[in-house]
């Protein structure tokens, strides 16, 4: 090692160094400034009530498991003191011991009654409802019969205050029914069945703001006042999840949890509201009828822990140094990983890995920390792995998608020459260029011989061999072109002919000239630049090249959006995959545009009739046996787009299939 190459290494590993530090310190600032504490109002130590669902994990009315009254007891000793009353749903089975529960904590009711489409299971509630609502110890203030029945369209209007008249002449207490507030507004007959009015303020599923919630819900509260004015009105449920998807302008975390609730409690206090906030604890349960969102409405979460902070500042993701750190340091390893092969590059393009690294080193640990937030089951634990596996896969592919790039824009000097070479002294090896052409469009493959024909270099033959083309008009006036241009063109009809393209190459070798060195290949559409040969054969006189590659390029890109999409396609992989391919002997050999050393081509036994990408193959064979190969990045010929999606997939069957610049390495090592 010279001692240019020792201060370039010296140079490479500070510049390293500086970068990660500099992407550390971007990191720690970008978690520091979106987890900046947010002052709010304090939660208050006692609130007017909670929604109470005391489901716990693994427990579902879905599937009839309900808590059992001891645990009941204990989650309303947790809420002793924190709330005034608690409202339920249901008055069968074990939760008609609620209010007696209740009553030791000093906790008051509003007790709540089932309602769905199972009109005796109707009848049976009602009757359960009156009952418990009349039992010592009398701490039930108010009733709720249903629970959106008529936003869930369970019953119709008229059959709902149907069951409020029939409770109506069994209890003195007041009575209602809860729904959203346009419900109310939607059916105003409800309000004279009723007491009191329990409205549901639920901005979120409204797709409201974060910022606009708690004056949307004031808003609706005077809407509701001025069209009942006779009626008193209770928030059975008012609150905001801490997880799940957005609703338009609504984003579930816990933080916007935090401070909907802290800022609705203020609000209401002022404003005098009577509420419950929905709800005391998350219910995984409801995820399968609501999605994500329905398990996280709790103040506390399934274990009985506050998700958020009641009286301090509010901090979005709180464990968020924790984060910050690991992102840190997964993100530096990376990035260590994708110095490994990096000698070449500048410190932009150490700048660029160090980004991708760090970036998705934070994705994948937020994604990791995100999920373990969550409630599961098996099925979305098992289903989590997949898509975990399914994201790290993705990751290892940006990752050598912008090696690719790094290596292919922003380099200090190329490992090996992508130019043309000029033909030494003496050197003008004879080329054989075949035209492998099926059903093609004779002006279309005319106009690709007369570029042939124009070619400055002195000592070529170009060999057609049109094989299995049934109609005569469509081969006939090639075969006469070829005669008009001279005996340097050869023409060959062949039918039958097995093998395909690989057939009608293998075809075409077997006619070639004998003292051809160097075989040229090129597609029937392609309109090579009169200096194609000459900048390239001059690669040959290194023993060891076997291929020299120029890319493929197109003259019908402009002509709709899918060719500009598919050109874009085809110049990233030629001016960036494979740029960085030949820095490593790597490239992937084409079937147009192509050059291939006769010698090399018959040792490793000519053109493989039992692939599809007879190109590819070819050119890992001739890895195995030690050969190099040379790529140029200059354009020496453009062919045509395909037409169709249809036609494009086909086209790229050879591309999808062939193996990738680490495979290829290996293979040529």
């Amino acid at each position: 090692m010279n001692f240019d190459t020792r201060q370039t290494g010296r140079s490479n590993a500070v510049s390293s160094i500086l970068i990660a530090l500099v992407m550390i310190c971007l990191i720690l600032g970008v978690y520091s400034y979106s987890n900046q504490p947010i002052e709010e109002p304090p939660w208050p130590k006692e609130i007017p009530g909670f929604a109470f669902s005391p489901y716990r994990s693994g427990q579902t009315p879905i599937e009839g498991t309900s808590p059992s009254a001891r645990e009941i007891d204990s989650d309303l000793a947790l809420l002793a003191g924190s709330t005034h009353a608690i409202r339920t749903y249901t008055v069968g089975e074990v939760f008609s011991e609620i209010p007696t529960l209740a009553r030791k904590y000093s906790i008051n009711m509003a007790l709540g009654g089932w309602l769905g489409q199972d009109t005796i299971a109707n009848q049976k509630e009602v009757a359960r409802l009156a009952i418990t609502a009349a039992q010592q110890p009398y701490n039930v203030v108010r009733v709720i019969l249903g629970n959106e029945t008529l936003l869930r369209k369970d019953l119709p209007v008229d059959q709902l205050i149907t069951y409020l008249k029939i409770l109506q002449t069994q209890t003195d207490i007041p009575i209602s029914t809860a729904e959203p507030w346009h419900e109310w507004i939607k059916y105003p007959e409800l309000a004279e069945h009723v007491d009191y009015l329990a409205v549901h303020m639920l901005p979120f599923w409204e797709g409201i703001a974060l910022k606009d919630s708690v004056q949307y819900i004031v808003d609706k509260m005077n809407l509701l006042k001025a069209t009942f004015p006779d009626k008193p009105i209770v928030i059975a449920e008012v609150g905001w999840p801490s997880r799940g998807r957005s609703i338009d302008e609504a984003v579930a975390s816990s933080s916007n949890q935090a401070i909907f609730l802290r800022q609705f409690i203020d609000r209401a206090e002022k404003e005098g509201y009577t509420y419950y906030v929905m709800e005391a604890f998350d219910q995984p349960w409801k995820s399968d009828i609501e999605g994500s969102i329905g398990g996280h409405w709790g103040v506390y979460n399934i274990e009985r822990q506050h998700k958020f902070e009641m009286t301090q500042p509010i901090i979005a993701i709180p464990q968020w140094k924790l984060l910050a750190t690991a992102s840190a340091v997964f993100g530096l390893l990376l990035f260590c990983v994708l110095l490994v092969d990096s000698a070449t590059l500048k410190n932009r393009g150490r700048a660029f890995l160090s980004l991708t690294a760090f970036a998705i080193a934070s994705v994948l640990i937020y994604i990791v920390f995100d999920y373990t937030q969550q409630y599961h089951n098996w099925l979305s634990l098992t289903v989590g792995v997949f898509l975990l596996i399914g994201v790290v896969g993705v990751c290892l592919v940006v990752f050598a998608e912008a090696h690719e790039w790094a290596e292919a824009m922003w380099y200090r000097r190329r490992r090996r020459s992508i130019g043309p070479k000029a033909l030494p002294a003496g050197f003008l090896p004879k080329v054989s260029v075949h035209v492998p052409a099926y059903n093609e469009p004779p002006d279309m493959l005319i106009q690709t011989l007369n570029a042939l024909a124009s070619l400055d270099y002195p000592n070529f033959e170009v060999l057609v061999i049109d094989n299995n083309t049934k109609d005569e008009a469509t081969w006939k006036p090639v075969e006469r072109h070829c005669a008009l241009l001279g005996a340097r063109f050869r023409f060959f009809h062949v039918s039958p002919l097995a093998g395909f393209k690989a057939g009608a190459l293998n075809f075409a070798l077997t006619h070639t000239a004998p003292e051809a060195e160097v075989v040229a290949v090129i597609d029937s559409d392609y309109q090579v630049l009169p200096t194609w040969l000459n900048h390239l054969v001059a690669h040959f006189e290194k023993p060891s090249v076997a291929v020299v590659q120029a890319p493929q390029d197109y003259r019908d890109a402009e002509e709709s959006a899918f060719k500009r999409m598919a050109y874009a396609e085809y110049k990233g992989f030629f001016h960036i995959g494979m740029v960085t391919r030949n820095e490593r002997n790597a490239i992937i050999q084409h079937g147009t545009m192509t050059m291939v050393r006769r010698t090399a081509l018959e040792e490793a036994g000519g053109w493989g009739e039992s692939t599809i990408t007879e190109d590819a193959e070819l050119g890992l064979r001739l890895f195995e046996r030690g050969y190099e190969a040379v790529y140029l990045e200059n354009s020496y010929g453009k062919g045509l787009i395909p037409d169709t999606f249809s036609d494009y997939k086909n086209s790229a069957i050879a591309g999808l299939m062939a193996p990738c610049k680490f495979c290829a390495s290996i293979s040529a090592n």
